[in-house]
């Protein structure tokens, strides 16, 4: 999951130094010293396939970093886990198929779920019986 679906502009990261270390200059490694929590001002598209970010540092300079060199943090200051955003994904997920599995059903009440062959032009253009086709053949589907 990108960075930008996880945290928005104003939320906390914490930088890994270890990581980023390597391309800044002394002045921010000694301001992410101080203190390696800062707040997103901004996205970066970073080499064309990656989405960055700008982070406003201890001393009021601004630095941009790779999305790999920062861990976003919850509202209690926490790391947040890449576990609970894919619990947060399951359980949209879950939810999408209950809306699936209660529309089918609803359909399936309200249509006829038996398809019969038709060769009447009356009947081919009838919109039940295409979705009454449509039901039956998407029923299986999961």
């Amino acid at each position: 999951m990108k960075i930008y679906e996880r945290a928005q502009i104003g939320s906390n990261v914490q930088i890994k130094i270890d990581l980023a270390k390597k391309r800044l200059g002394k002045e921010s490694i000694k301001a992410i010293e101080i203190s390696s929590i800062c707040q997103i001002i901004d996205f970066k598209i970073t080499d064309g396939k990656g989405i960055g970010v700008i982070l406003k540092l201890s001393n009021g300079k601004e630095e941009w970093f790779f999305e790999e060199e920062i861990d976003i943090l919850n509202e209690n200051g926490e790391i947040l886990e890449n576990a609970e955003i894919e619990e947060e994904i399951d359980l949209l997920f879950e939810i999408f198929n209950f809306i699936k599995v209660v529309t089918w059903t609803l359909l399936a009440l309200i249509i006829p779920t038996e398809y019969k062959l038709k060769s009447k032009i009356r009947d081919l253009l009838n919109p039940l019986n295409f979705f009454s086709w449509l039901l039956n053949a998407f029923k299986d589907i999961q």
